[in-house]
């Protein structure tokens, strides 16, 4: 079992910046890779990024340039700062670990709870 809580997220302006955390707890030797994704609502849940145990990085590429994924030494906390926001990335922002397909691909097997990000035009 992977436990995997957020924070960060919240109100702000277009043009702001926001960051947001996900700290996991549990086996964390089942973590190969962590991902942020985001779900606005009657969409789907999509990825924003991924980064691997071994620094290999995917961005949406809707978001290259603006967003930048990072983890900690101990590998256990994944971050995710999030520049020039628009009102389109107004979104739950979910974090994942443990994945059971391809990385980019929302198929992982735990879920954050998700943090509102709401950003105003």
């Amino acid at each position: 079992q992977v436990q995997l809580v957020e924070s960060g997220g919240g109100l702000v302006q277009a043009g702001g910046s926001l960051r947001l955390s996900c700290t996991a707890s549990g086996s964390l030797s089942a973590i190969v890779s962590m991902a942020y994704f985001r779900q606005a609502p009657g969409k789907q849940r999509d990825l924003v990024a991924v980064i691997s145990n071994s620094g290999i990085i995917s961005y949406a590429d809707s978001l290259k340039g603006r967003v930048t994924i990072s983890r900690d030494g101990a590998k256990n906390t994944v971050s995710l700062q999030m520049n020039s926001l628009k009102a389109e990335d107004t979104a739950v922002y979910y974090c994942a670990a443990v994945r059971d397909g391809p990385p980019t691909s929302p198929t992982y097997r735990y879920w954050g709870r998700g943090t509102q990000v709401t950003v105003s035009s």
